[in-house]
């Protein structure tokens, strides 16, 4: 759970003297501000000083040794394999724990060790292999490469460089083969990143399942077929998932093999391009889903026992291995991994032209329990002291410092369900400087809603409490649901609130059933609360749009390696004779009046109502009126509302218009007078007639535009 905005338990009890208070505001100014915010965060001053001294430590040994991060973060244009000007190739890796290091493949015929890298200082191999004698390389593009390990035991290993860029399985071969990725003609963009938008709508995707074909479908089909729909339903921003390599296709993208290649299962590297030029050209920002709190325990064909030692770029021991995920975890205090991983950073925001990125498992990162059993309370003593990873702090650090240094209008997500404060403030106040964290309560009180109670006994104060329950000055990202709720094992809203019926009555040739109305009308008002009272960003995974009527479950050995459920049904949405329609409309239209309306970059909602027996909340935010009607039966003619803003409104949304599956009880032309009639704190309030299972937005039409 997100932690609480009033005072946290416990926080009283924590000890810091007025002495250590004002050490740490003159060692950062900053923390000044931090502490202003939230005055429960002063015991903990000296903590947020011991973490920004640490990040600026870090960072200045890297300017000393390494000549800035600038150059450190380009570890890619070094390490791995490259063609030099004169037409040779220069290698280099860092194998700590090896004896020997050699480069083999097609080039040479896979002898072992007929090309031998130099040993250099700390723990690095470097090879030149000069062109042949008409200055032509002896490595071709698309030839087989591989590395030759010699391990301390004499052993002899097969691997992956840590740094290809591009790696692929052949027929049913269990291993992925490195593949040399130096074209001759690579892709120009035509097309510059985007600005930062003021109101962040992601549509959370996948390419391998975006066709409605039980098939993995490619980079082109989702730029040619799915970068439009996104277009048109109003989505500002889209967040690919699952594209760095990972062996094991149901594993989501979660358990990295090779951490600078895109999924070959989609495509080519030059053909993600295309696609994130193309976004671009429509105005939308492309953000990663990157990886970096584990790596997968595959050896052959990723980085665990890379040099035949389990701690080249993991913590030795079981501080190592994650218990639930059955992966390796980053030792994140070594020099060599923190390149590593800031190169990695960078090689995706300047290689692919990313726009940022949405960190997974930062809350694995940040404790030494990595969240395990762990309920959060909300105490504030849950996010000082020894169980937090300050290494792995710092490495969150560096890596936002870098991300906005090279492009400030970049932007970064943390998955954090602990609630860490100040992980989206400034690193100058001592800060993760994170943009946004996700709003992950949000969901879980959907689906417990669902779950747990019939909808006369919905408590609409706990609704909105779970909707603005954020830090102040720490935007969210609000959402529904995601694609954790439509993974096989969990149901998407859709299926909680219609389930089988969903395959016999969402045609429009058939009257409602009360399951099908009930379940369409609370899909969009679900929808539309979580977008404008939810936080400063909205999220929504693929399909669910328009309720898509099945889960999402990969090919795996539990259900015959089948693809049926791998896929995205868009199909349905584009037949009109299916109510899939007014889902999809509804969506469209509640984002681009948020373009138009700016509800996401406005200050948080002033609600004004929440009213348990009439099951009715009132907001208001970036000058508009929302009100929602969630009883079951009853509608209510001349309901009192109260506004701040005095003048003439109209509905701008309305959940129960025809396009959008609605029953068509509200006069579109109406218009309501606001008077000086003081109504739940607000000085002015006006009568509105708002029929059971609805949602309206009222603008002032008085305002300017």
């Amino acid at each position: 759970m997100a932690a609480p905005a009033g005072p946290p338990a416990g926080a009283a009890g924590a000890e810091c003297s007025e002495e250590a208070l004002a050490a740490s505001l003159a060692d950062m100014p900053e923390l000044a501000r931090l502490l202003e915010t939230d005055p429960h965060l002063k015991p903990f001053a000296p903590d947020f000083q011991r973490r920004y001294n640490r990040f600026n430590q870090t960072l200045n040994d890297i300017g000393e040794n390494e000549g800035g991060i600038d150059r450190f973060s380009r570890g890619y244009e070094s390490f791995g394999v490259h063609r030099c000007a004169d037409g040779g190739l220069y290698c280099k890796e860092w194998a700590p724990g090896a004896e020997g290091v050699f480069l083999t493949g097609d080039f040479n015929d896979w002898n072992p060790f007929s090309y031998p890298y130099k040993k250099l200082e700390f723990g690095k191999w470097e090879l030149y292999i000069p062109p042949k004698q008409n200055k032509s390389v002896l490595v071709p593009h698309g030839s087989k490469l591989k590395l030759v390990i010699r391990s301390k035991n004499g052993e002899i290993l097969y691997r992956i460089s840590p740094w290809a860029k591009y790696v692929t399985r052949e027929g049913s071969n269990v291993n992925y083969d490195w593949i040399h990725w130096d074209p001759e003609y690579s892709y120009k963009f035509k097309h510059s990143k985007t600005k930062k938008p003021k109101g962040l709508r992601i549509y959370e995707s996948h390419v391998g399942i975006s066709s409605y074909e039980g098939k993995i479908a490619s980079y082109k089909h989702f730029t040619c077929n799915v970068l439009p729909r996104i277009k048109d339903l109003g989505y500002n921003c889209i967040q690919l998932m699952a594209i760095m390599e990972h062996a094991y296709y149901a594993s989501f993208g979660y358990q990295i093999t090779s951490f600078f290649a895109a999924s070959s299962r989609y495509g080519t590297p030059e053909e993600l391009k295309e696609l994130v030029d193309t976004a671009h050209s429509m105005g939308i920002t492309v953000l990663l889903d990157v990886v970096h709190s584990h790596a997968s325990k595959n050896s052959e064909d990723g980085l665990n026992m890379f040099d035949g030692t389990e701690s080249c770029y993991f913590h030795y021991g079981p501080r190592g291995t994650h218990i639930l995920w059955d992966s390796r975890l980053f030792d994140y205090a070594s020099w060599e991994v923190l390149r590593f991983l800031l190169s990695n950073i960078r090689w995706w925001l300047e290689e692919y032209g990313f726009d940022g990125f949405r960190f997974d498992g930062v809350t694995s990162m940040l404790y030494h329990h990595h969240g395990i059993g762990e309920n959060f309370s909300g105490d504030y003593h849950e996010y000082f002291g020894l169980h937090v990873d300050e290494d792995a702090l710092t490495y969150i650090m560096l890596a936002n410092h870098l991300v906005h240094t090279l492009y400030p209008d970049s932007i970064t997500i943390a998955e954090d369900v602990s609630g860490m404060p100040a992980l989206c403030s400034p690193i100058s106040q001592g800060g993760g400087g994170f943009d946004y964290r996700l709003a992950m309560a949000i969901p879980d009180k959907w689906i417990q809603l669902l779950k747990e109670y019939k909808d006369e006994d919905w408590n609409m104060g706990n609704i909105v409490y779970t909707l603005i329950n954020r830090r102040y000055l720490e935007k969210c990202i609000a959402y529904a649901e995601s694609h954790d709720q439509a993974l096989v094992g969990d149901k998407t809203l859709a299926f909680w609130l219609m389930d089988a019926e969903m395959y016999t009555n969402m045609s429009v040739l058939t009257p409602f059933t009360p399951v099908i109305d009930r379940g369409i009308q609370l899909h969009k008002m679900i929808r539309l609360i979580t977008h404008t009272l939810g936080g400063e960003g909205y999220l929504n995974f693929m399909g669910n749009e328009f309720g898509h009527p099945e889960w999402l479950d990969f090919p795996r050995k539990g259900n015959n390696e089948s693809y049926h459920y791998a896929r995205r049904q868009f199909h349905l949405t584009d037949d009109d004779l299916l109510r899939y329609k007014f889902l999809n409309n509804f969506d469209r239209d509640m984002n681009k009046l948020e373009e138009r309306c700016g509800w996401l970059s406005a200050p948080q909602a002033y609600v004004s109502e929440k009213h348990e027996e009439n099951k009715i909340i009132a907001f208001e935010r970036a000058s508009l009126l929302f009100i929602f009607n969630f009883h079951p039966s009853k509608s209510y003619t001349d309901y009192r509302v109260g506004t701040t803003l005095p003048g003439k409104y109209k509905i701008v949304l309305d959940s129960d218009a025809a396009e959008y599956g609605g029953h068509k009880r509200l006069d579109h032309g109406t218009e309501f007078f606001s008077e000086p009639f003081e109504h739940n704190n607000c000085p002015c309030s006006l009568l509105v007639y708002i029929p059971n299972r609805v949602a309206l937005i009222l603008r002032n039409v008085d305002l300017p535009n």
